[in-house]
C-alpha cells in the first residue's frame, strides 16, 4: 500500500475515532441533561403531590383525586395516581395506562407501572413507548400511600435524536473534507517521496548528476526539506567520491602506461640475446629499478591526492613555528649542493596536522632543490599576518615560473620545463598538486609567485595561527 493511501486512511480513521468520542459525550450529555431537568420537574410534581396527600383535609382519597383532576393526562402531561390502602383501584389522572383496558386486556402495562419499586427509573411499556417514573411510598394516618409521577422520554429521545442527525450531517460532512484534506497532504508528503525514489534510480541507472533541489517546489515541509537535502549531501560526496576514483584511474593509467613500456621494450631487448652480457643485464635493471620506484611514489601520490577529501585525512594538533620549518630545512642540507637559508620573524603555534604540513613543507623544498643549480639558493621563509593566519614561503633563484603557468603547476602531471622533476628522473609532477590538497584540507592557499631572488617563490598561507609574546 502507498504512503499517500496509509496517510489517507490514517488520517480519516483518526477523524473519525474522535468524532465517534466527540458524539458518544454529547450524545450522553445531552439526554443525561434532559433527563435530569426531567427528573427535577417529577420532583417538584412529586412534592407537591406528597404534600396534598399527607395534610389533605377531607380525605386522603378526596385530596388525591382532587390534585389528579387538576391535573388531567395529556400526550404531553405527566401521569400521576396514587395507591390507597385497601383501594383495589389506584387514583390517577389516566386510567388507560393504570388498569386493564381494550388496550391493554392482560394488564400488562398497568402490572409495569404499578409495580415499579420507590426510585426513579425508565419504564419500558408494552407497545414501545417510555418513561420516566418516580415512585415514592408516603406514610399517613390511615396506613401507607404509593404515589407515582410519570412522563414521557419523548423529549429525552428527540433531543438524543437530533444529536445524531446533526452529528450524521456534520460528521460525515467533516470526514469527505478530511479525506480531501489527507488526499491533498499525503500527495503534498509523497510527491518529494516519489521524487527520491526516483532520484534514487537514475542513480541506480549511473546518471549521478541528479539532485532533490533540482524539483522542490516552494513550500515543501521542513522535514522533507532536511531529508532532501541530506540525501543531495550524500550524492555530492558519493559522485566526488566517484569523481576521484575515476580521476585516479585515470591518471594512474595515463602516467604508468609510460614507464610500464619502457620497462617491457627493455626486457624484450634483453630477452633477444639468449646470453645477454652481465652489463646489458645490470643496465636494464638499474633501469627498471628506477621507473618501478618512480611508479611505487607516483602511486602513493596519487592515493593520497584521492584520500585529501575524505574525512580523516588530517589529524590536527598543535604545531610549533619556527621549530618545525628549521628541522624541516636542516634536513635537505645532507641532500642536495645548495645555499639553505631558514628566516621566520614569528613564533607561535600553528592547529595543523604535522606530517601533511610537513610533507606539503618537503615538497616545497624538493621543487625548488630540482629547479635550481648546486650552490644555488633555497630560502624557507615564515611570516604572520593578522586573523591569526601564518605564510610559509620557499624561494630559490632558478629559472622561476612563467606568469601564465603560475596557476597551471598546482595541476596533476604539470611540469613547467624540461628541465624540471621529470628531467631529474625522480619527480611525478604532483608535488604542487598534493601541497594544494594539504592546503586547501587545513583550510589554506598555495600560490606561485617571482621571487626577489629571481626564482619562484611558492606560498603557503594557512589559518589558526597563534603568535606567542615575547
Amino acid at each position: 500500500m502507498s504512503i499517500r493511501r496509509r496517510l489517507t486512511i490514517g488520517v480519516t480513521a483518526i477523524v473519525l475515532g474522535c468524532l465517534a468520542v466527540a458524539f458518544a459525550a454529547v450524545y450522553a450529555g445531552t439526554g443525561g441533561e434532559v433527563r435530569t431537568q426531567l427528573d427535577d420537574d417529577l420532583n417538584a410534581d412529586m412534592e407537591a403531590f406528597t404534600r396534598v396527600v399527607a395534610v389533605g383535609p377531607s380525605g386522603i382519597r378526596a385530596a388525591a383525586t382532587a390534585f389528579v383532576d387538576g391535573q388531567p393526562y395529556a400526550p404531553n402531561a405527566r401521569l400521576l395516581y396514587a395507591r390507597l390502602p385497601n383501594a383495589p383501584v389506584p387514583v390517577t389522572n389516566d386510567r388507560d395506562l393504570v388498569t386493564p383496558n381494550k388496550a391493554d386486556p392482560d394488564g400488562e402495562r398497568a402490572r409495569r407501572i404499578l409495580g415499579t419499586p420507590p426510585g426513579a427509573r425508565d419504564v419500558d411499556l408494552p407497545d414501545g413507548r417510555r418513561i420516566r417514573l418516580l415512585v415514592r411510598r408516603v406514610r399517613t394516618a390511615t396506613g401507607v400511600v404509593t404515589l407515582g409521577v410519570g412522563e414521557s422520554t419523548r423529549l429525552v429521545d428527540r433531543a438524543q435524536d437530533g444529536v445524531l442527525r446533526s452529528f450524521l450531517t456534520a460528521g460525515g460532512l467533516a470526514v469527505v473534507l478530511a479525506a480531501l484534506a489527507a488526499v491533498v497532504l499525503a500527495t503534498r508528503i509523497a510527491g518529494p517521496l516519489r521524487r527520491m525514489a526516483g532520484v534514487a534510480a537514475r542513480i541506480q541507472e549511473g546518471d549521478l548528476g541528479r539532485r532533490m533541489a533540482q524539483g522542490r517546489t516552494a513550500g515543501e515541509g521542513d522535514d522533507v526539506t532536511v531529508l532532501g537535502d541530506a540525501f543531495d549531501s550524500m550524492l555530492d560526496r558519493l559522485q566526488a567520491a566517484f569523481d576521484r576514483q575515476n580521476a585516479f584511474v585515470a591518471d594512474a593509467s595515463h602516467e604508468l602506461r609510460t614507464p610500464l613500456t619502457v620497462i617491457q621494450g627493455q626486457l624484450e631487448v634483453l630477452a633477444l640475446d639468449a646470453n645477454p652480457p652481465g652489463d646489458e643485464v645490470r643496465r636494464v635493471q638499474r633501469l627498471v629499478r628506477t621507473e618501478v620506484v618512480r611508479m611505487n611514489r607516483m602511486v602513493d601520490d596519487l592515493l593520497m591526492l584521492t584520500r585529501a577529501q575524505d574525512d580523516g585525512f588530517l589529524r590536527p594538533s598543535a604545531v610549533a613555528l619556527p621549530a618545525l620549518t628549521r628541522d624541516l630545512l636542516e634536513a635537505q642540507r645532507a641532500t642536495a649542493e645548495r645555499d639553505f637559508r631558514h628566516e621566520s620573524d614569528v613564533a607561535g603555534v600553528l592547529q595543523a596536522d604535522p606530517d601533511r604540513l610537513a610533507q606539503a613543507i618537503r615538497n616545497l623544498l624538493r621543487n625548488a632543490i630540482e629547479h635550481t643549480a648546486d650552490g644555488g639558493l633555497v630560502s624557507l621563509w615564515t611570516q604572520s599576518e593578522p586573523g591569526g593566519w601564518i605564510v610559509i614561503g620557499v624561494d630559490d633563484d632558478g629559472p622561476g615560473i612563467p606568469e601564465d603557468e603560475r596557476d597551471r603547476v598546482f595541476g596533476r602531471f604539470h611540469r613547467a620545463d624540461a628541465r624540471g622533476p621529470r628531467g631529474s628522473g625522480t619527480g611525478t609532477g604532483l608535488g604542487l598538486a598534493i601541497v594544494q590538497a594539504i592546503a586547501a584540507a587545513h583550510g589554506g592557499t598555495v600560490a606561485a609567485q617571482a621571487s626577489p631572488a629571481g626564482g619562484a617563490r611558492v606560498v603557503l598561507r594557512l589559518p589558526q595561527f597563534a603568535a606567542r609574546a615575547g
